[in-house]
């Protein structure tokens, strides 16, 4: 047993999307524009939120901690792989695989926070727009974010110290291009009841208490804008939920989907594919979709990067 010991925690074997040689480089290449888009694109959003100060509202504050995350999220996972595509080295040190672990469940944790936190943000901008500054103070939105961190690291925590207790066999092949919870779970050799019990409960209990949050106030907001008189002012209003909802829809469509595709299919290539939609696609797409639809976004895209007012309410036409 103790041999088994010493090798279960030496490292794992990473086989990523694909086994096949020739597509290595096409992958490689895929991977690292994606990357260096989803780093640019959200760091963009960042500096012209902190940059422009009409920007200086709790809807753009809660957007910058979403980029922030986004550029982490996706860090957690596509580096690693780009290595060791480069090096066509497969290993991943048991202890990488922990960490790994642990960072990839603290941002997308904090990616579902953050998403109803955002959801309220719309709530009380369409609901209560004269008492908007009010309600979401700068406490109170430090407060939230402090909040889901916080929640967030304690829940990665555990998942952490609940791999820490498992033995491993001498298969440490995991058929993904990163340490998922429950392919490390599958190799196994120890029982693993009680850390599906826990992961199950988790995923129930912070992904659909922050889901019942978005859809408790997407409820209201569909009330207060069908209460508007004007069609005008009914766009208007609408128009400013049109971006957090394609992220919402983009989100938990492509989180629904790998979950139903992992629970169809036996084949773990194609579940590792799939997540590359919730993982890496997703966290590239935020951002032009928050700048395509956001004319204050825009505005101050163009004052950062060119330093010259952009259309919009803040800038005069060019």
């Amino acid at each position: 047993m103790e041999s088994k010991n010493d090798t279960k925690i030496s490292e794992f074997l990473l086989q990523g999307i694909s086994e096949d040689l020739e597509l290595q480089p096409l992958i490689f290449g895929l991977f690292l524009s994606m990357y260096l888009v989803t780093v640019l694109g959200n760091l963009l959003i960042i500096l012209a939120t902190i940059s422009d100060s009409h920007l200086h509202t709790p809807m753009y504050f809660f957007l910058s901690n979403l980029s922030f995350v986004d550029v982490c999220f996706t860090s957690s996972t596509v580096p690693k792989m780009l290595v060791n595509i480069q090096t066509q080295n497969k290993i991943i040190r048991y202890e990488g695989c922990i960490v790994q672990i642990y960072f990839f469940t603290l941002f997308i944790v904090l990616d579902n926070f953050l998403l109803a936190v955002m959801a309220y943000d719309r709530y009380v901008a369409i609901c209560h727009p004269l008492h908007y500054m009010v309600i979401l103070n700068p406490f109170l939105c430090s407060l939230l974010a402090l909040t889901t961190w916080i929640t967030s690291a304690l829940n990665s925590l555990l998942h952490s110290l609940m791999v820490l207790r498992l033995s491993f066999c001498s298969n440490l092949e995991i058929p993904h291009f990163f340490c998922e919870l429950n392919q490390v779970f599958q190799h196994a050799c120890s029982d693993t009841f009680l850390n599906e019990v826990v992961i199950y409960f988790a995923a129930l209990l912070l992904g659909g208490v922050p889901l019942t949050g978005i859809l408790y106030s997407y409820s209201r907001i569909v009330s207060s804008i069908r209460a508007i008189s004007s069609a005008q002012g009914k766009y208007k209003a609408f128009s400013t939920c049109v971006s957090h909802l394609s992220v919402v829809s983009l989100f938990y469509g492509t989180s629904l989907g790998v979950y139903l595709s992992s629970a169809v299919t036996q084949n773990s290539h194609s579940t590792a594919t799939a997540s590359v939609m919730y993982s890496v696609v997703t966290p590239m797409l935020n951002p032009f979709i928050y700048s395509l639809r956001n004319k204050d976004i825009k505005s101050a895209l163009r004052r950062l990067l060119w330093g010259t007012p952009g259309k919009g309410p803040f800038g005069p036409p060019q």
